[in-house]
């Protein structure tokens, strides 16, 4: 069989729960993989344009692939208090979003689509890679930021405010869980690679979850000179229960995400 192409992001949540896979520190059933990493935006894409058999994408995006693209039952990011956060140097309130100019990590991110379903009147957008909204907020090219990843622990040491955290915004909304992003694997792979696949990317998640220093240091070399403490944090925040297994409240929380998207026209045809 060839190679399955596999592609994640380097940030700690995706390298701690991938790396007995991509290592082999686990049996892979006969597959072998070949991947590459990319911010999240660029993996929505990639998975638009097909150029991945298996990948991590955004939710949001996962609503224009379920055509083409099966959900795998491990490897989301999905829980409770780890959902994007909108910040600005100013202290602004939700009303304020119609006449600022906000930063969002992607057109195609959860969290562009949880701050459309917060503020749809917000409609002065600019797209940039994550890591670059804080300190473009910091400099004025934009008034605030939807920020994701582990800026969450790094905005206020920077003397920025929060303005609304989206994800506790949609928990007290819908009260069901925050669904970032998911494993998703093309339809055409085939029934019996499929269950491979979902098999395998349990027994990934599950080395790491019950080894975690194996995964360590290949979380270290792609963290992008981030702080030890922070890369844990992130960790402990995106890898759940969840990740390990979406369950009927994760496969819920997915459905309600769709459903409201489609309710209130927040999706392109």
């Amino acid at each position: 069989m060839s190679a399955i192409s596999l592609a994640f992001s380097p940030c700690p949540n995706d390298t701690f729960i991938f790396d007995a896979l991509v290592h082999g520190k686990i049996d892979t059933e006969g597959l072998i993989f070949e991947f590459r990493m990319e911010d999240v935006e660029t993996l929505n894409q990639l998975a638009f344009q097909g150029s991945a058999d298996m990948i991590k994408v955004s939710y949001h995006a996962f609503l224009y692939l379920s055509d083409r693209y099966h959900l795998l039952d491990s490897g989301s990011a999905l829980g409770s208090g780890n959902g994007p956060v909108l910040i600005s140097k100013e202290p602004y309130a939700l009303d304020d979003l119609s006449r600022l100019t906000i930063a969002i990590p992607g057109e195609y991110t959860t969290a562009h689509l949880l701050l459309k379903i917060a503020a749809p009147f917000a409609v002065h957008k600019k797209i940039m890679a994550f890591d670059r909204i804080e300190d473009s907020i910091l400099n004025g090219t934009v008034d605030a930021g939807v920020i994701i990843h582990e800026n969450r622990f790094t905005y206020e040491g920077k003397g920025l405010t929060r303005i609304a955290d989206l994800g506790e915004y949609w928990e007290n909304l819908v009260h069901c869980p925050v669904p970032l992003g998911g494993i998703l694997a093309k339809k055409s792979l085939g029934r019996e690679t499929l269950g491979k696949l979902n098999r395998v990317m349990k027994k990934s998640v599950a080395f790491a979850m019950k080894d975690p220093g194996q995964a360590m240091g290949f979380v270290r070399c792609n963290a992008r000179e981030m702080d030890e403490e922070v890369m844990k944090k992130h960790i402990h925040l995106y890898v759940n229960e969840f990740t390990l297994d979406l369950g009927t409240a994760g496969k819920n929380a997915v459905d309600r995400l769709f459903g409201m998207a489609k309710e209130r026209g927040l999706v392109k045809s």
